[in-house]
């Protein structure tokens, strides 16, 4: 059985006792090094996650007969990995434990309600900026390619200075830092992070 635990933010005191219990009875341990460096003590067969996931399928197809946990960032169906499985495998061979993620985290560190929240990713999409300048509540999580430098940039050069963009960084880490800051004054650099904006009116 494949299952996909979300590993919330990456702190495991934000896993479900679901999840928790699904990694204990798995056979085979499936996650990127900063995940599975959170379970030092697990006896079965250990994998790391990379970028090829064709790769990955392929492996997964393989190992049918035994039990094995999937470790996603996040919440596995929200831009996750999770959606690519089930894509694959269909939903009748994959089992979903929903995780914490990192816009929710982030919203109830910060005290920000979702009910209007628009949520988006950067993550191998093209960036609709003028969209994230217009409507009121955005929450999107960032890559390399279009982080918070970028995404101010656009705000200012859309006449959205009067924003605020929040700017989680190492949610849920010994190392998390929350920023509150205008577009003018977003930094170059932010570890990995999620960032809500706020377009005022």
């Amino acid at each position: 059985m494949l299952t996909v635990a979300g590993m919330g933010p990456g702190n495991l005191a934000l896993m479900t006792p679901m999840a928790l219990d699904a990694v204990s009875q798995a056979d085979v341990l499936v996650g990127g090094k900063r995940h599975l460096a959170q379970f030092p003590d697990f006896a079965g067969e250990i994998k790391a996650l990379d970028a090829d996931i064709p790769a990955l399928l392929a492996w997964l197809e393989q190992q049918r007969a035994r039990r094995v946990v999937v470790l996603a960032s996040g919440d596995p169906l929200f831009y996750g990995i999770g959606t690519r499985l089930v894509a694959h495998f269909g939903l009748q061979q994959v089992r979903i434990i929903p995780g914490i993620s990192a816009v929710q985290y982030l919203c109830s560190r910060t005290g920000i309600d979702m009910n209007d929240i628009w949520l988006t990713s950067s993550h191998g999409r093209a960036v609709d900026f003028a969209a994230l300048a217009s409507v009121p509540k955005v929450a999107m999580v960032t890559d390399a390619r279009c982080g918070p430098k970028t995404i101010a940039d656009a705000l200012l050069a859309r006449g959205a200075e009067k924003s605020w963009l929040v700017i989680g960084e190492n949610l849920g880490m010994d190392n998390e830092r929350i920023h509150r800051l205008r577009p003018a004054d977003v930094q170059a650099q932010y570890d990995m992070n999620v960032v809500v904006i706020l377009n005022e009116r």
